[in-house]
């Protein structure tokens, strides 16, 4: 006598109930991935008026250099000179009103500052050297090939266009993830999925067709 199951006692797992998985690999969310600090609430939008403000400013800056063609060292004069202007009228205006003096520690890094920049660029430094050994072939053949692109598209455009395309894309980018990930993830599932049956088919009517010469043996001495 047949026995029939219910849908509720089959131990496979609905397609519906089948989440995509993470673009990044990472179970965290963008923010702990970010760094989970000041930065990420800048990239992540967080606080809409900081991050706005930046973009509005290195807007203004590019626009400055790229269309009005502004010099960089006549720029950097011009803003010495409006901040030597502004402490010099707060400190004679602290004599004659009752005006707390600028504090000149506010102008100084700290030294954790310092401790966490050098921290990132050993880090970096570290990462270059790993993947230039080769011991993940995989992600040594990316970053010579993203850096390749990297040396075309600079051809074309300009290091302050790059600098300021880069920054827009990370104040961009990572929070139309976090709003679209499900989608994002979806996309990139079938995306590499569709690469993976490229390749295979590469292989199969390409690469196994080249002709190898027969595997010599190693003499055992």
């Amino acid at each position: 006598m047949p026995i029939y199951s219910s849908d509720s006692d089959d131990p496979r797992p609905s397609s519906s109930s089948i989440r995509p998985r993470n673009f990044l690999a990472h179970d965290r969310p963008m923010h702990a991935i970010l760094g989970g600090g000041k930065v990420a609430d800048i990239l992540l939008w967080r606080d809409k008026t900081l991050t706005g403000s930046i973009l509005i400013g290195f807007t203004v800056i590019w626009s400055l250099f790229e269309i009005m063609d502004y010099n960089f060292v006549t720029f950097l004069c011009h803003i010495s000179m409006t901040v030597m202007l502004i402490l010099f009228i707060w400190s004679m205006g602290a004599g004659f009103i009752d005006w707390n003096p600028p504090d000149f520690r506010a102008f100084m890094i700290s030294d954790s500052t310092f401790r966490w920049l050098c921290g990132k660029l050993n880090y970096m430094l570290v990462k270059f050297y790993e993947i230039s050994s080769g011991k993940d072939f995989r992600t040594f053949f990316l970053a010579i090939t993203s850096l390749w692109i990297l040396s075309i598209i600079g051809n074309y455009f300009s290091s302050l266009n790059l600098l300021y395309l880069g920054f827009v894309c990370l104040a961009t980018l990572p929070a139309l993830y976090e709003r679209y990930q499900n989608e994002v993830d979806y996309l990139v599932k079938q995306g590499n999925q569709d690469m993976k049956k490229l390749y295979n088919k590469f292989d199969t009517e390409v690469l196994n067709k080249i002709p190898r010469g027969p595997v010599k043996q190693k003499k055992k001495f």
